[in-house]
């Protein structure tokens, strides 16, 4: 197989070097395209362009399979653990044990937030979204840590990584304090990881909190399934925002608000609001499948389907049992999680879904478990946004220890052609 593409434009012939992937996924390099031809691509959304070498996560759409560096997600979310898949995105290798305990050493050394951010926090309106309160309180982490990152540092870097990753549990979980009118918690020190993470969340003043290991369960497969998914739209954000060497505080700040999108991370949210609109509206599940399926009516699923999985999205497989055992542990009787159920139940039945692959995707059972939990709708991309946060440190560190140069897309510009200033009297 030839290892180049040949492009022929006015007259004159242009060799293009194809590189292959550890997948033997193809790649034709234009970098050098302008510079020799003068033309550029187009390719609104980047959907056909790759923007980086990477060696953190391998997606495949077609065959529905995801892996963290070599390892299948369904090995990780089986045997795996949410502090375990950090490591391993992170240092591009499963830990020792003696590795993993003071991995969760370090990462427990830095799970306090200085108390001026709480005054940050107080001067939020209690209808502030969590997401615009999490990217605010992420990004003032630089004022008080506005010490230069040596991106030549391995130390440096790995203490940037643990020092993020142990504060930003407790930033999302005092978003969601703030939205339901409670006091916010603090970190406890015997907890692991996630356990600390329920603990920031659930714990009430004057109560024990019981963790239940089922929902713990749950909250680490949902974690684990979010870390990382290669180049999408908020990950991308961080590596752009990062290739002006801007820190990673404020780039990780700049990727929470790109996850804000409903487009993005604000999937699982829409979910829940369908949910909610099918209830008002009588619950009549059979008339909003047949008006999904109506290509003439503006009514469209939210939950099913993906964006790059064009077969069973990998993860929601996974995380469909992990809702299932939730809602069987908690016993809930809620009339949103039957119509969910029913949803289900007739799109995995329904030739049309069926012949179209529109399964039920990981957002879909993301936000049923989260209802489940009592975890308020504007919440779930917060959620997200801490399962997504090992990722995108290690895509944000990948690409300064690579030294990508700065982004800057070009365009096509279609406006008006040069004209001459007239002056304000003659217009």
């Amino acid at each position: 197989m030839s290892d180049k593409v040949t492009l022929n434009y006015e007259g004159k012939s242009l060799e293009l070097p194809v590189s292959t992937g550890a997948m033997d996924e193809k790649a034709i390099d234009i970098s050098k395209l302008r510079d020799q031809t003068g033309l550029i691509t187009m390719d609104p959304g980047y959907k056909n362009t790759g923007v980086c070498e990477s060696e953190i996560t391998f997606l495949d759409g077609e065959e529905g399979k995801l892996l963290y560096r070599g390892y299948p997600i369904e090995q990780l979310a089986e045997k795996s653990s949410f502090v375990e898949v950090i490591y391993l995105l992170l240092k591009g290798e499963l830990p020792t044990q003696q590795e993993l305990d003071q991995f969760e050493k370090d990462i427990a050394e830095y799970n306090y937030v200085s108390e001026d951010l709480v005054k940050i926090l107080d001067a939020f309106p209690s209808t502030a979204h969590p997401m615009g309160m999490l990217s605010s309180l992420t990004s003032a982490l630089s004022a008080f840590n506005p010490k230069t990152v040596n991106v030549n540092s391995p130390e440096d870097m790995y203490k940037a990584a643990v020092t993020l990753l142990g504060k930003f549990p407790v930033l999302a979980s005092w978003t969601q304090r703030k939205t339901k009118g409670l006091p916010i918690n603090y970190s406890n020190d015997e907890l692991g990881y996630v356990e600390n993470f329920y603990h920031l969340l659930f714990k009430k003043p004057g109560k024990e909190l019981e963790l239940n290991p089922v929902v713990v369960d749950a909250l680490d497969k949902l974690l684990i399934l979010h870390a990382d998914h290669e180049q999408n739209c908020s990950t991308s954000t961080v590596r752009l925002v990062g290739s002006s060497h801007a820190g990673l505080f404020a780039s990780i700040s700049a990727g929470i608000s790109a996850l804000w999108g409903p487009l993005h991370g604000g999937a699982n949210q829409a979910v829940l609001e369908m949910l909610e609109a099918i209830k008002n509206d009588g619950g009549d599940v059979h008339k909003y499948i047949e008006k999904a399926k109506d290509k003439n009516d503006p009514f469209r699923l939210m939950g099913f389907g993906h964006r790059v999985y064009k077969n069973f999205d990998p993860r929601a497989k996974i995380i469909k049992v992990a809702a299932d055992n939730v809602l069987e542990q908690l016993g809930v009787n809620d009339p949103i999680l039957d119509i969910a159920k029913k949803l289900e139940e007739a799109s995995l039945q329904d030739s049309y879904f069926i012949d179209r692959k529109l399964y039920p995707n990981v957002d879909f059972y993301s936000g049923i478990i989260y209802k489940a939990l009592d975890i308020p709708t504007e919440m779930f991309t917060v959620m997200f946004a801490v399962g997504r946060l090992p990722g995108w440190i290690a895509q944000w560190m990948e690409m300064r220890q690579t030294n990508q140069p700065i982004g800057r897309p070009r365009q096509l510009y279609t406006g008006k052609p040069t004209r001459d200033y007239v002056e304000i009297s003659k217009r």
